[in-house]
């Protein structure tokens, strides 16, 4: 199979047919990317791109690991990710390896938070001295 730029790929270039990429996303790449919540992760793609003489479709699924900021203490931690998608595709060319890692990033979880005992216990330390106890009375503004 020909070698093709994912990060640029010209439709035009296709006959009819079905063509198939697979291809990994890794940390350079999720670091190069700005203002990402992903810090780093090894991401396999496989995308199946569909060329007819009236429409033109991309289906991707990802499968992988990525490294994310916990939302409790802050340390990186691994969590899964998995997804697929569909598109219907009207410009003439596409970026599969943004697209992949577009396609991470929705199916993330919506929580980060390390299992129970799994935080970094000197930012649990400092989270529990700023917790407010359910029995004092609120303050008056």
């Amino acid at each position: 199979m020909k070698d093709y730029r994912l990060d640029n790929l010209a439709l035009d270039q296709f006959k009819e047919g079905l063509y198939d990429f697979d291809f990994v996303l890794e940390t350079p790449y999720i670091q190069s990317v700005e203002k990402t919540e992903l810090l780093g992760g090894n991401i396999r793609a496989h995308a199946q791109l569909t060329i007819r003489h009236d429409s033109s479709m991309l289906r991707m699924k990802v499968h992988g690991q990525v490294e994310v900021a916990c939302d409790r203490c802050l340390d990186p931690m691994t969590v899964g990710v998995d997804g697929e998608d569909t598109i219907e595709l009207e410009q003439q060319t596409i970026d599969l390896l943004w697209l992949a890692y577009e396609i991470s990033v929705v199916n993330l979880p919506m929580v980060h938070c390390h299992p129970d005992g799994g935080c970094n216990p000197e930012m649990v330390a400092l989270l529990q001295n700023h917790l407010r106890n359910t029995e004092e009375e609120p303050e008056e503004i």
